[in-house]
Order: C-alpha cells, then sequence, then structure tokens
C-alpha cells in the first residue's frame, strides 16, 4: 500500500538540496519525535551515504538501486521498501521522478 499522506507532523520549511539540485527533500517530525523525510530525486545516477539505517519507501515514480557490497540491481516502485543498513550506502538510477519517505532508525 502506497502512502499518500502523512497527517500530524511539524514539516521543516526548508528543504535539503542534495546533488546540485537533483535529490530535494523536506524533513517531517512526528509528535512522538520520529524523524523522517519526504522528497524526490529526479533522473540521475547517484551515490546516497548513511549514517542511521534508513528504509526508502517509494510513493510515485521508481528507481533501481544497489547496497554497498552487492553488484544486484532492484527495482522499486510505488509501494515498494528497501532497507540500508547504518554506516553504509546505495547507489540509486533514476530515469523519472523518484519520490519517496525516508525513514530513519
Amino acid at each position: 500500500m502506497t502512502t499518500t499522506e502523512i497527517s500530524g507532523v511539524t514539516v521543516a520549511t526548508q528543504a535539503s538540496v542534495y546533488f546540485d539540485g537533483k535529490c530535494i527533500s523536506h524533513g517531517i517530525t512526528f509528535a512522538d519525535g520520529t524523524k523522517k523525510s519526504v522528497g524526490v530525486v529526479l533522473p540521475a545516477s547517484l551515490t546516497f551515504n548513511t549514517g542511521a539505517p534508513e528504509i526508502m519507501e517509494c510513493v510515485a515514480g521508481g528507481c533501481e538501486y544497489k547496497l554497498k557490497g552487492t553488484d544486484v540491481w532492484l527495482t522499486s516502485a510505488p509501494g515498494d521498501k528497501f532497507s540500508i543498513p547504518g554506516n553504509s550506502s546505495f547507489d540509486i538510477r533514476v530515469t523519472e521522478a523518484y519520490h519517496y519517505i525516508c525513514h530513519f532508525g
């Protein structure tokens, strides 16, 4: 099931812009202090590094991704999620805008 809206959150109004504008996200904080980000990756091939573990949830568009230490490209479409360990990285290839929710933790 694809998440279409998130209620009851505080939204950071200033965007985080990465890779010369190829990735733009806004941080959101839930009442319990949980933090996530909501954003879009525009067509590009990029490498993201993680500090904490992350779960990427596709809400529109799609991508191909490859986790650090693997040679296998996998596909993520609306409703799909993939997990990235902390202190790691993943490569992402986007051909149409990839809209996501990043769950930290």
